[in-house]
């Protein structure tokens, strides 16, 4: 009698396609993860910033309420004298300058911080019903790199995002 004993090889090459199907479909979901992680890093990277420069809001009320802390969206300010220092006595319009300027830093400057990519922001303070005073603050960076590999932005092309936060000054 003539049995046949183990795997044959139709069914080794079978199992080692499955086996090779589901290797590659666990690499695409670390890669899927791995960039998901790293849009939230980002996110995490921009809110970060958003409340430093709140911070140092809150820190110069007068220079606030004033509007000194208002920037455009694409604006770098000129570098204005520096108000680090025991030694440095700023006014408030001087200190205002000089956190817009060193915040904006922040944003571009992976030495300083984990910088944004293309990272850009903007400040608005407004008068508001009540003789309060409201801030805006909006932080943009290019998440192209994320966006591409869940297919939301075509690789290469940019994929702005932004966060907004707002908050009441005075």
């Amino acid at each position: 009698m003539n049995r046949s004993r183990g795997f044959t090889l139709i069914e080794v090459l079978v199992s080692l396609v499955v086996l090779s199907i589901g290797l590659l479909g666990m690499a695409k979901l670390v890669l899927v993860s791995s960039h998901a992680n790293d849009s939230a890093y980002l996110r995490s990277q921009a809110t970060a910033l958003a409340y430093e420069i709140l911070d140092k809001m809150r820190a110069n009320p007068a220079g606030a309420i004033a509007g000194n802390y208002n920037t455009a969206i694409n604006a770098l300010p000129a570098a204005p004298t520096s108000c680090l220092g025991i030694a440095a006595n700023c006014s408030t319009t001087q200190t205002a300058l000089w956190d817009v300027y060193s915040w904006k830093q922040h944003l571009t400057t992976a030495v300083l911080y984990g910088a944004l990519p293309s990272g850009t922001a903007s400040v608005v303070t407004a008068a508001a019903a009540g003789g309060t005073v409201t801030a805006t603050i909006t932080v943009q960076w290019d998440d192209a790199a994320a966006q591409s590999a869940f297919g939301v932005a075509a690789v290469g092309v940019a994929a702005p995002m932004s966060i907004t936060l707002e908050t009441v000054i005075q």
